[in-house]
């Protein structure tokens, strides 16, 4: 392992820890992801003995300032392009109402059985006496050829210590595409309502990270198949399964919507536009209707699914912001580029669009190709066609048009004033009216046209135009 121990942090501390006569050792994450060859920039270092005496004295050495945590032991510096956190070697054990360890000073050995999974118990010498040599007690190398998520001592006492291990562990498999060990699984299962004494918070940091896995729906299937997912986000479980009347059944709305996940994630690392994903079909439960003449339909679950995310971001401690509008945008749009793919795509149906969508349009649009899971080769090929046509159209639209992020032409005050009017329903009424005629493209999205257009509207309903303001 020398060879990856290059970088002159380490021969610091290697040369510190020989100077004070103590062991220390690279461990955890950084260990993991050397044999993974990904990339790390966040070292942890366990001595056996004081860890933060430890961590300032290397930090003198590097002449960098050393941020200390006393309350849990720990100290951290950022050197060049790593983050090193040092900690002293400890054993942990656990009440039940809690999964904030009693500590105690410990050996390596302690340290390691600690952790959460083999191969997160790895351990690197960096003392000069053994510089480099790799210390693995359970077997985590192995596991990582394998490609196998298990825990170093009994999985059910783990989880039950520390039960955000449990969303740790899909998560790892979500991320680096690992089975998770059956009797892990199935300690997964059993320890799952002990979930709900980890903070909201910590439970939603997991699940962002299982949705900007490579493929979230490994982890997604993980969550629904352990239980998991009925306990910490309830409205997905709901869309699971298919109601068949008079031999017509609907699609099963979370497998559907876990394709679409996938299907989005081969496109874009963005978390909030994979939050769309899994949230654009969410109120199809809720609107869900039999009609014996035309089988299954959820009539206006856009417009249910956009109500329903704020609720849910606050459930979930997720931002009520404007990531949060964004999504609520798109799950209300999502169905609108799919109706005119199906239809003969008029101008006025596009300004429409691109006025409500505004810069989030190519959002939207990945997002509306995403949700083409049918197995029909011909429909696929029709819908993606049709696509490029509404896309092509949109540009032409906007390039002529520049509806996008619409403002307009003649504001409220200069109604106003060129009627000599205080502000009312009458300022109200034309202003919708301009923007009506613009989107309909019964005038051009212009200054000009906008004033003619409101002095005759405003001449319909008994305005009239101050001498001054008649010409603009």
């Amino acid at each position: 392992m020398i060879e990856h121990l290059q970088h002159p942090v380490f021969k610091i501390i290697s040369t510190i820890a020989e100077k004070q006569g103590v062991d220390a050792y690279a461990i955890g994450g950084f260990v993991r992801d050397l044999h993974l060859n990904r990339p790390s920039k966040d070292i942890d270092v366990v001595v056996i003995g004081n860890g933060i005496a430890f961590a300032e004295a290397v930090a003198a050495k590097l002449k960098v300032p050393v941020s200390v945590f006393k309350n849990f032991g720990t100290a951290m510096l950022k050197y060049q392009d790593l983050e090193i956190e040092f900690v002293g070697a400890r054993k942990e054990s656990y009440r039940s109402d809690s999964r904030k360890p009693i500590v105690e000073n410990g050996t390596l050995e302690d340290d390691q059985k600690r952790r959460d999974f083999t191969i997160n118990a790895l351990a690197i010498a960096l003392h000069p006496s053994q510089y480099g040599e790799l210390i693995d007690p359970f077997g985590g190398i192995e596991d990582i050829a394998n490609k196998l998520i298990r825990t170093p001592l009994d999985p059910a006492e783990t989880f039950s210590d520390d039960p955000l291990r449990i969303m740790r562990a899909i998560r790892f498999a979500s991320q680096l595409n690992f089975e998770i060990d059956p009797a892990a699984l199935e300690a997964i299962r059993t320890t799952a309502p002990r979930i709900s004494i980890v903070s909201q918070e910590r439970v939603t940091d997991e699940l962002n990270k299982i949705i900007l896995s490579p493929k979230p729906s490994v982890g997604f299937k993980h969550l629904f198949d352990t239980g998991l997912l009925r306990i910490i986000f309830p409205q997905m479980q709901t869309l699971y399964g298919v109601e068949v009347i008079n031999g017509k059944g609907h699609k099963d709305n979370f497998y559907h919507t876990l394709q679409v996940l996938d299907n989005l994630s081969e496109n874009t690392d963005d978390l909030w536009l994979r939050w769309a994903a899994i949230l654009h079909d969410i109120a199809k439960p809720a609107t869900k209707r039999f009609e014996p003449d035309h089988g299954w339909t959820f009539h206006g679950h856009e417009d249910r699914g956009a109500r329903m995310v704020p609720k849910i971001f606050a459930q979930l401690k997720l931002p009520l912001n404007e990531k949060m509008k964004f999504v609520q945008k798109l799950v209300q749009l999502h169905l609108r580029p799919i109706v005119l793919s199906q239809e003969i795509i008029t101008d006025s149906a596009v300004r429409r669009l691109l006025f409500e969508a505004g810069d989030d349009i190519e959002a939207l649009m990945l997002l509306c190709k995403a949700d083409i899971t049918t197995k029909n080769e011909y429909k696929v090929k029709k819908y993606r066609n049709n696509f490029e046509l509404v896309q092509q159209k949109l540009k032409q639209v906007e390039e002529r048009d520049r509806i996008r992020n619409w403002q307009p032409p003649v504001t409220g005050l200069d109604i106003m004033e060129l009627f000599g009017i205080p502000e009312g329903r009458e300022v109200g009424i034309i202003k919708k009216q301009i923007r009506e005629a613009i989107l309909d493209g019964h005038i051009s999205n212009s200054r000009e046209a906008a004033i003619a257009f409101t002095i005759a509207k405003g001449e319909e309903i008994g305005l009239k135009v101050v001498a001054n303001r008649k010409s603009d």
